[in-house]
Order: C-alpha cells, then sequence, then structure tokens
C-alpha cells in the first residue's frame, strides 16, 4: 500500500506539471567610480540565503528574481523583496530544480504577483518542487532554454544562453543561465550550470564577456573552468555559498582561478548581502 501511494504521488506531480509547462581576498577595482548617480540605475541584488541562491534584478521599474534559495530563506526573501519596494516580480526563474534554489519558492508565489515565470523543463518527484508547483496553482510555467528574451525595458538586452533543449545526467546543467546587458555593463548568471553547460555555452559561440560573473554552483571546482573564465573575463566574481557548508564551497581551486585572473571576489558567506550597481559605465558595490 504504501508503495502504491508513493507510486501514485510521483505520477500526479509528473502529469500537473507536464500540464502546466508550455513546450578569498577582497581587492579593489581601481577603474570603477564611487560616485554613480542611483537614478535609472541597474541594481543587481545577490541576496545572503547562506548556502544557496537568490538574486534580485532591479531596472526601469522592472523587477526579476532568479531562485529563492531553501525552503526556510521564503520569509527572509518575501521581506527583503518588500524592504526594496518590490510590488511586482515582472519575471520570477527558477534555475533548476534543487531545494537550494527553489526551496523559498512557493513563499515568493503566495506573496507577489508574478507576470512570467520560467523554469527548465526538467521534473523532481521532492516535497519543494511539489510545493512550488502546487503554489502556483496552475499558472503557466515558461520553459527556460537558450534563446529566451527577457524583455526588461530601455537599454537592457537579457537573454537565457542554456539550457540546451537536451537530457542531462546531472541536473545542474539544466540551470538556466542569463546574460544581462546594460548599456556598457555586463553581466553573467550561471545558477549551478557546470563544466559540461560552460563547454556547450562556448561551442555555442556565444558572446560570454561580462563584467560581473555569478559563479555557478557555489564556486564548486565542478564549475568556472579555465577556459570557461578566460572567455568571461569578469573583472568581479559573486559566490553565494553559507558559511562552514558541508561542501567546502568555494573550493580552493576555484579562488585560486580567480586570484590568478586577479578578479575581484565578493563571497555571501562573508559579505553578506551583495548589491552591485551599474549606470550603464561603471559598477560599484553599494
Amino acid at each position: 500500500m504504501k508503495v502504491k501511494n508513493t507510486l501514485l504521488k510521483i505520477t500526479t506531480i509528473f502529469i500537473f506539471t507536464i500540464l502546466i509547462f508550455t513546450s578569498c581576498t577582497l581587492q579593489e577595482v581601481s577603474n570603477y567610480s564611487t560616485d554613480i548617480k542611483l537614478k535609472n540605475n541597474l541594481l543587481v541584488h545577490y541576496i545572503d540565503v547562506g548556502q544557496g541562491d537568490s538574486i534580485l534584478i532591479q531596472v526601469n521599474n522592472k523587477n526579476m528574481l532568479i531562485d529563492a534559495g531553501n525552503k526556510d530563506d521564503g520569509e527572509k526573501i518575501v521581506s527583503y523583496l518588500k524592504n526594496q519596494k518590490v510590488k511586482k516580480l515582472d519575471y520570477v526563474v527558477a534555475t533548476h530544480p534543487h531545494e537550494d534554489h527553489i526551496g523559498g519558492m512557493s513563499e515568493v508565489i503566495k506573496n507577489f504577483v508574478i507576470d512570467d515565470f520560467y523554469a527548465p523543463k526538467k521534473i523532481t518527484t521532492t516535497k519543494t518542487f511539489e510545493n512550488m508547483i502546487k503554489a502556483l496553482n496552475g499558472k503557466k510555467i515558461k520553459t527556460a532554454f537558450k534563446g529566451v528574451e527577457l524583455d526588461l525595458g530601455e537599454d537592457v538586452q537579457c537573454q537565457m544562453i542554456a539550457p540546451n533543449n537536451k537530457n542531462y545526467k546531472e541536473i545542474n546543467n539544466y540551470s538556466a543561465v542569463i546574460k544581462l546587458t546594460y548599456k556598457n555593463t555586463k553581466f553573467l548568471f550561471m545558477g549551478d550550470a557546470e563544466k559540461l553547460s560552460e563547454e556547450e555555452i562556448i561551442n555555442n559561440n556565444i558572446d560570454i564577456s561580462s563584467d560581473v560573473l555569478k559563479l555557478g554552483h557555489h564556486g564548486s571546482s565542478s564549475s568556472s573552468s579555465s577556459k570557461f573564465l578566460d572567455k568571461v573575463s569578469p573583472k568581479i566574481a559573486v559566490i553565494s555559498c553559507g558559511k562552514n557548508n558541508d561542501y567546502g564551497h568555494p573550493h580552493k581551486e576555484t579562488i585560486s582561478n580567480l586570484n590568478k585572473r586577479n578578479i575581484t571576489i565578493y563571497r555571501t558567506d562573508l559579505n553578506g548581502t551583495i548589491v552591485l550597481s551599474s549606470d550603464g559605465k561603471n559598477i560599484i558595490k553599494k
């Protein structure tokens, strides 16, 4: 009977989901101005959610949330968004269905009007995933994949550059990877994409050069290959990870590769929530 109930639950989640789917040293960067007028700027908030990811992007009076940390982070994220005067989320992206990226998503869904919700076409049978689907209450999920463009208004180009439409053995490689360009400044958000996804992105001949790179997989050595770092050539790297986490993130190999390239490193475990501001030419840490 227990096996029967489990199979029924898995089947129900699967059917429901298919129905709603469509198709460390801190360094200063000397050439970065510290005198930026904040009006009409792009703001990127790398919210400290411990060993997880949650990023708020604000520009042109539009708001986009990428991921929502762990289950226990839901209320914290909702409170943070409200403190930033967020009333509506134009876009929400669940990069991939791991608990440390979608755990707080059900709280976010319950507390804000969401215009467009994106996730890769990958389901899991976890309680966390089930809670997110239930909170959406039949709202259409748009599929996150290479080529999707997101409209964040004037002077902004925002596009998903991964995943490709294929099956991956590792769920991390389903991660929605997003490149955002605001005037002359560029940001890259990697979710938990690993070296396989990075290689695919490079092979797709996409311009991934960026001023700021949110490292994949919390600074794990499974991501941020030397070849990929050279292609992105960031001035700033942001790592979202928890203090004294069980995974040893960020790994020493990753930090060494960043330091070799004189990339400024910001980490949520050391710096807390990190807010970067761009006026389209200069980027500063607020």
